[in-house]
C-alpha cells in the first residue's frame, strides 16, 4: 500500500499542508516526517510538540548518518554554496529523504502559492516522484498559512516573530541578500561571524553587494563576504499573518 508522505520543516506552511492532508486521507495514510540538521532554532522542539498535539500524531525524524550539521559538510567538502545550489541541501535533506522514501510514495509538499514556481520546478526535475501541493490546490500564501497556524491556537515558531520568512537554518548559506545576512548578524552574532570566519577561509562570497552591467548591457552580480555588509544595511520586513476567504476554507477543511 502506497503511503502519503507529509513532510514537515518545522515551518506554517508544511504545518498547515499536513494538516490538511491529515484530514483529507486520514492519519494512517502515511507518516508525518521531520529532516533534522543540526542548525535550527531551539524552538522548534516546542512547534514541534505542539503541531503533533495538532495533528493527533507522532512526527518522524529522521537525519544524516554522516554529517551532523552544515558546517561538517562544508568543511568536508570544502565548499558552502554557489550558483549551483549547497552541499548541505543535498547531505543533510535530500540523502535521509532518498533513505526514506519508496516509490510508491506520495510526497506532500508545503509549497505556498507564493512559491508555485518552486512546486513546477521540484515536479520538472522530479517527475517519477507523485507529490501533491494542498496549499497552491487552495492558493494560500504565507500570510495565510501563518494566520491559520496561530487560528488553531498555535505560537508561530521564534523565527518568524524575529523577521525571517522561513524557518530554515540559522545562516542558511544559499541566501544571496544583504538584508538576510544583516537580520541573521542582528539576532544571532555568533552563528553570522563563525559562518563569516568559514567563508573566508573558503573564498566562498556569499552575498549579492551590488549589480552592474557588463560591456554587453547584461546585468550581472557581484558577490562578497558577508561581514562586509555595511553596519546600517536595513534587515528584511516579517511577513504580517493574514486571512481571507481562502482561510475559511482552509480552516474547514482541517475541521472536517
Amino acid at each position: 500500500m502506497s503511503r502519503r508522505i507529509r513532510w514537515f520543516s518545522c515551518g506554517a506552511a508544511s504545518a498547515v499542508a499536513t494538516m490538511l492532508d491529515i484530514r483529507e486521507h486520514g492519519a494512517d495514510a502515511g507518516p508525518v516526517v521531520y529532516i533534522e540538521v543540526g542548525a535550527e532554532h531551539p524552538d522548534n522542539e516546542r512547534f514541534l510538540a505542539d503541531c503533533e498535539r495538532w495533528f493527533g500524531m507522532p512526527i518522524t525524524r529522521i537525519r544524516s548518518d554522516e554529517y551532523e550539521d552544515p558546517f561538517a559538510v562544508w568543511l568536508d567538502r570544502r565548499y558552502m554554496s554557489g550558483p549551483g545550489g549547497a552541499p548541505c541541501t543535498g547531505a543533510l535533506k535530500f540523502a535521509p529523504r532518498l533513505d526514506f522514501q519508496l516509490p510508491s510514495d506520495t510526497h506532500i509538499w508545503g509549497y505556498t502559492a507564493d512559491e508555485r514556481k518552486r512546486a513546477d520546478r521540484m515536479r520538472e526535475v522530479y517527475p517519477e516522484l507523485k507529490q501533491a501541493t494542498p496549499l497552491i490546490d487552495r492558493e494560500l500564501r504565507k500570510a495565510n498559512v501563518l494566520a491559520l497556524v496561530e487560528a488553531a491556537g498555535i505560537e508561530l515558531p521564534e523565527m518568524y516573530k524575529l523577521g525571517f520568512h522561513n524557518n530554515n537554518c540559522i545562516g542558511c548559506v544559499k541566501s544571496t541578500s544583504p538584508a538576510y545576512w544583516a537580520l541573521v548578524r542582528k539576532h544571532f552574532p555568533r552563528e553570522f561571524y563563525r559562518i563569516a570566519g568559514l567563508s573566508r577561509e573558503l573564498g566562498c562570497r556569499l552575498v549579492i553587494v551590488r549589480r552592474e552591467k557588463d560591456e554587453n548591457g547584461k546585468t550581472r552580480n557581484i558577490r562578497g563576504f558577508i561581514d562586509e555588509i555595511p553596519r546600517d544595511q536595513p534587515t528584511n520586513d516579517p511577513i504580517a499573518p493574514a486571512c481571507d476567504f481562502l482561510c475559511h476554507f482552509a480552516e474547514q477543511d482541517m475541521a472536517a
